[in-house]
């Protein structure tokens, strides 16, 4: 399963002679990008943002559905801007995104208020569907091939993150068939974008002072396959590597089994590729595992986190895991707990099993209660808590660089940054001391000395 971490929702309001748009962005990373390419459309058509949504007359809302939780908060989402219909200047709302592609013909006629529904490959008909234009919805849940999407260079995109930060998908789609995922068949089969495209892209990003580069998709590591490259994301990240201005690539999304030497000899031998692996493992246990269609134990999994980690030295490793599958019995969750344990991630997430109709896993027997998954999903998080504050300690009195973000949300005492360690909304950050708060501003790098560590969180000093 491909991570899925709420990230806080965007929001755009466009001003025109004509119209006020209004834009809400659910979910991932993957999703945000989608929303800053639609933004863009309609950028290039000549609306304009505006922050009032009351004074809007067409909003737009790009879902998620990933897991039940991110559908609930799509549907909340709607129905609160659907009463901006009848109290606000609303005259057309737009619902686009994963919920839209999974349940079209639900949303025609449940959710009423709902003018246009447009699936992920309608992307490019965002514009029309806004100004009114008749667009239909998803014939089906999962389109044809000749229906795909995917964006490329020449696209245009409002970018709705710090000017300093930027996330680039370099794939679309996923050919792998985990029990539990619902993406294959929201979002079509695995194609990648090319290696000159990517580039082209990053070196505009940088040519707009972005200095970090988050490298987004279903399946990171299958990246070019399809278009018959070996190695793909190593060639892409050597090509990203050389872009000038570009302090940090970070990428996320790496499945198991398609770690290649070559791709652990570019994170060690580039300064400005982050030490940094995202590898959801799901489980540790074989037998769950085999379930969940993903394969591999517990052995296989140690020996790949032990290589990674001596190939990329002081590497960050980050994954997540999923409690409460289908049949997962008590010593299946003490195996996943030891295995935890013993090779102390710097980072993990933990998720209860979401039950999402049209998966393998729907029809698998017997359910593990809810009660049972989440007091599963409490232990292991409080057992990470205190691994990740042992290792935090071990960072007092360290200098590492840090990217500073801005103004802390803790404290207007306080400054806010990330180290190489830290990727944006899904990790901690650093809290810094201002007292050179005059001489920074939002996306400059800086040495800073850790005084205190906490379970997620650092706090440190700039010094010279």
């Amino acid at each position: 399963m491909n991570e899925t971490v709420s990230q806080p929702s965007i929001e755009g309001f466009w001003e025109s002679i004509v119209s006020k748009i209004g834009f809400i962005s659910l979910g991932c990373p993957k999703n945000l990008v989608d929303s800053e390419v639609m933004l863009g459309l309609l950028q290039k058509a000549g609306h304009t943002v505006t922050t009032d949504k009351s004074e809007a007359d067409v909003i737009i809302v790009n879902t998620c559905s990933f897991i039940e939780s991110s559908k609930r908060e799509s549907i909340e989402t709607i129905l609160e801007m659907a009463e901006l219909k009848k109290s606000g200047r609303c005259k057309r709302l737009v619902v686009t995104g994963c919920l839209a592609e999974r349940y079209p013909r639900e949303i025609r006629s449940e959710l009423v208020e709902v003018d246009a529904i447009l699936g992920t490959n309608q992307i490019e008909e965002i514009t029309r569907a806004a100004e009114g234009g008749i667009v239909l919805p998803p014939a089906s849940f999962g389109r044809s091939d000749a229906d795909l999407y995917l964006y490329d260079h020449t696209t245009p995109r409002a970018r709705a993150t710090p000017r300093y930060s930027a996330y680039m998908k370099i794939a679309e789609g996923c050919d792998h068939t985990c029990a539990f995922c619902i993406i294959p068949k929201i979002r079509g089969p695995f194609r990648s974008r090319s290696v000159p495209s990517l580039v082209e892209e990053a070196r505009r990003l940088a040519s707009d002072g972005v200095k970090e580069i988050i490298l987004v998709s279903q399946d990171t590591t299958s990246f070019g396959q399809d278009l018959g490259l070996t190695d793909g994301l190593a060639r892409l990240l050597e090509s990203l590597a050389k872009v000038e201005g570009l302090r940090w690539i970070r990428f996320l999304y790496i499945y198991p089994t398609m770690v290649s030497d070559r791709l652990l000899g570019a994170m060690a031998s580039h300064e400005n590729i982050c030490r940094y692996m995202d590898m959801p493992l799901q489980h540790a246990s074989a037998r769950m595992l085999k379930t969940m269609r993903r394969g591999g134990n517990r052995e296989t999994l140690t020996r790949l986190v032990e290589r990674i980690r001596s190939g990329v030295p002081g590497v960050t490793f980050r994954t997540t895991m999923i409690v409460g599958f289908p049949g997962e019995t008590e010593q299946d969750f003490q195996e996943l707990k030891c295995f935890c344990s013993e090779m102390e991630f710097d980072r993990l997430g933990v998720f209860t099993y979401s039950d999402e109709e049209n998966t393998a896993s729907y029809e698998l027997q017997p359910k593990v209660p809810a009660r049972t998954a989440e007091r599963r999903r409490r232990e292991l998080m409080e057992q990470q808590a205190r691994i990740a504050a042992r290792k935090n300690r071990r960072l007092v009195g360290k200098k590492l660089p840090v990217l500073i973000e801005g103004p802390s949300q803790e404290s207007a005492l306080l400054l806010q940054g990330r180290l190489e360690s830290q990727a944006p909304e899904i990790d901690g950050v650093c809290l810094i001391n201002d007292s050179e708060a005059g001489k920074v501003c939002p996306g400059d790098f800086r040495t800073i000395q850790i005084t205190q560590a906490f379970e997620h969180d650092l706090l440190g000093v700039i010094v010279s």
